[in-house]
């Protein structure tokens, strides 16, 4: 394992930490903002993940993925901006 699959190990343990801490924000301070957050970094826990391990299988879902992703993160700032 080179220094790049560390990073990108470890950049997806981050992207997992912030997705929790987004359910804890919906959750038990009733913001749903956090829900789209959690679905944004759950999405590029998957995205990276299918990059690392699925190359070849599902590789054209990708772009669906980030898609999503930036949709739900774009609504989940809108929602801050709003509050």
């Amino acid at each position: 394992m080179d220094i790049s699959d560390s990073i990108q190990i470890l950049a997806i343990l981050i992207e997992c930490a912030v997705a929790v801490i987004a359910v804890l924000i919906a959750t038990r301070k009733n913001k749903t903002y956090g829900w789209f957050i959690a679905i944004t970094f759950a999405l590029f826990v998957i995205f990276d993940v299918d990059r690392i391990v699925l190359p070849t299988i599902i590789s054209s879902l990708n772009s669906l993925f980030l898609l999503v992703a930036c949709a739900s993160m774009l609504y989940a700032v809108w929602l801050i901006y709003r509050e």
